[in-house]
């Protein structure tokens, strides 16, 4: 087991009925199948700044990480899925378009929803946290006859928040979504006990935080607030009558999102390291926001995540510490 403190580089995701975690030279997935065993994998996982020095470059690293993860996430979920026999449940939910849909597909059929999935979540995402910031801002600023163009950076990134805020408490009212919520805690609970040099049994683990500064929740609260630094200086320099084109503006701060993306995963790689105040103040809102995102779980949950650490965590807990 690890020195008391460690702080480890392996992070993880909650999936259907398991949890993945990624460890230095791999990732291991533990999922719950319906008979109640626990299906442990451990995949092998190439990342592009392995390749070359140059995609290791920070804030390029972010942006290649960030895109590699949702790659790996995506892949891992259609895994789990199939692992924990939820396929063959919702099968026999089938209605007869499904049916005939299943017969046309096979086994490509899964995929199919998961694309479109991913492409109206990818557009729903785009409207909601990108678009409708704008258009809100737009509105305000008319009513206020136009004495609201200075901030408009700031604001846009108020509402931005607000929306993120308010969006993850209606989805965390979902019943799937508590249960993948609580693998979730139990994914951060495990990391937790691991870095606290315990043995990592479900009663240490329970003892354990659910809440970690480099989850994926914080890194997006982050990049809201970096957005509105980020934003607020563009939009002092972007004409007004640049700013007052929805299409316009929108397309002067996309190639901002990268760079943004770059410099949010480089904070939560030092927070991982570092515990001063800095890093404390920005990480609250994260944190805050991982009582959302984040339930406690329950024994059979601790189980899984469990599983999946031991899976790919190594006997020299130096191989995972973050550099």
């Amino acid at each position: 087991m690890p020195k008391q403190n460690h702080k480890t580089s392996v992070g993880g995701q909650a999936l259907i009925e398991g949890v993945m975690m990624q460890g230095p030279k791999g990732v291991a997935t533990a999922v719950r199948k319906t008979d109640g065993t626990i299906l442990t994998e451990y995949h092998d996982v190439k990342h592009l700044r392995d390749k070359s020095k140059f995609w290791n470059i920070p804030i390029i690293r972010g942006i290649v990480a960030f895109i590699e993860s949702m790659i790996l996430g995506y892949k891992m979920l259609m895994y789990s899925a199939e692992a924990s026999g939820m396929d063959d449940i919702e099968e026999e939910e089938m209605g007869e378009f499904d049916k005939w849909l299943s017969e046309k597909l096979g086994d490509k059929l899964m995929n199919v929803i998961m694309g479109i999935a991913t492409v109206l979540g990818f557009a729903l995402a785009f409207l909601i946290f990108f678009y409708l910031p704008v258009w809100l801002f737009s509105k305000l600023n008319t009513l206020s006859h136009m004495t609201l163009t200075p901030w408009q950076g700031t604001i846009e990134g108020c509402i931005k928040i607000v929306i993120f805020v308010v969006y993850m408490l209606l989805v965390s009212q979902m019943k799937d979504i508590k249960r993948l919520f609580k693998y979730h805690g139990a994914e951060h609970k495990s990391i937790a006990c691991y870095e606290s040099g315990q043995d990592l049994t479900v009663a240490n683990v329970k003892k354990c935080t659910r809440f970690h500064p480099r989850c994926g929740t914080s890194f997006m609260f982050v990049m809201l607030l970096l957005s509105i630094i980020v934003v607020t200086l563009l939009s002092l320099v972007v004409p007004a009558e640049l700013k007052r084109n929805t299409v316009a503006w929108m397309c002067i701060k996309l190639p901002l999102i990268p760079i943004i993306m770059g410099i949010g995963y480089e904070f939560i790689r030092y927070a991982g390291r570092h515990d001063n105040l800095l890093v404390k103040i920005l990480s609250a809102p994260g944190l805050w926001m991982q009582r959302i995102t984040t339930k406690e779980p329950d024994d059979d949950i601790i189980e899984v995540g469990i599983a999946s650490l031991k899976a790919v965590i190594t006997d020299n807990p130096e191989d995972d510490e973050i550099k």
